[in-house]
């Protein structure tokens, strides 16, 4: 009797977080008229995946809104800083979501220049009146993945949230997230998808855009 007891318990437990999930994705929601660029190198492209599973379309379909995937493969953050101006000044968004240095951290590149980068890339975007959310890459540690220091260095120099969760959970499972070493598949683009839409769905607030 009291097995099955336990196994009930068990089962109510089970779908009461399922609920709770469901009603977390639910919840998330933008104002309709809100663009979001989702600006980096590989892991914004959708690397690994189908490019209608790649994390800036499976924000389309958890948040409702425009967003626009700017991911160019194997690029540089100081690619990426270069390319940056023009690609706000086209699609002048209400969002910057910033998944940058993945490619620094594999090719070795100072950590000071890639920081110096984000730095600009950010402060081009604030200049702007933009939102930034920054996406922190992990790198292989001791034991695991961890996201580097300089990520939250620079989210605390520019008084932004970091989103550092969701890769390393990827980078950390063995085979069900991930497409290769270090790209996700679908299943985990859209865990990355979802928790960036959790934090926008949090922390955006609309404000004057100076385009």
């Amino acid at each position: 009797m009291r097995n099955i007891i336990l196994i009930i318990l068990l089962i109510i437990g089970i779908n009461y977080y399922k609920s709770r999930q469901e009603v977390d994705v639910q919840s998330l929601s933008l104002p309709l008229d809100t663009k979001v660029l989702a600006f980096g190198d590989s892991l914004t492209f959708g690397y690994g995946a189908p490019s209608e599973k790649s994390y800036p379309s499976d924000l389309v379909d958890l948040l409702h809104v425009t967003v626009i995937n700017e991911g160019v493969n194997g690029e540089l953050s100081e690619q990426g800083l270069a390319r940056l101006p023009s690609v706000l000044e086209r699609h002048k968004p209400d969002i910057l979501v910033l998944c940058h240095g993945g490619n620094d951290i594999l090719r070795k590149i100072d950590v000071a220049q890639t920081k110096h980068n984000l730095n600009e890339m950010i402060k081009l975007a604030k200049e702007k009146g933009v939102y930034v959310l920054l996406v922190g890459v992990p790198t292989f540690g001791i034991l695991n993945f961890d996201v580097p220091s300089f990520y939250y260095e620079v989210a605390k120099e520019n008084a932004i949230e970091i989103e550092d969760s969701s890769l390393k959970k990827i980078f950390d499972n063995e085979t069900t997230l991930k497409s290769d070493k270090v790209h996700p598949n679908a299943d985990g683009y859209a865990l990355m998808a979802k928790s960036i839409a959790r934090m926008l769905s949090e922390n955006y607030h609309p404000s004057a855009k100076s385009f």
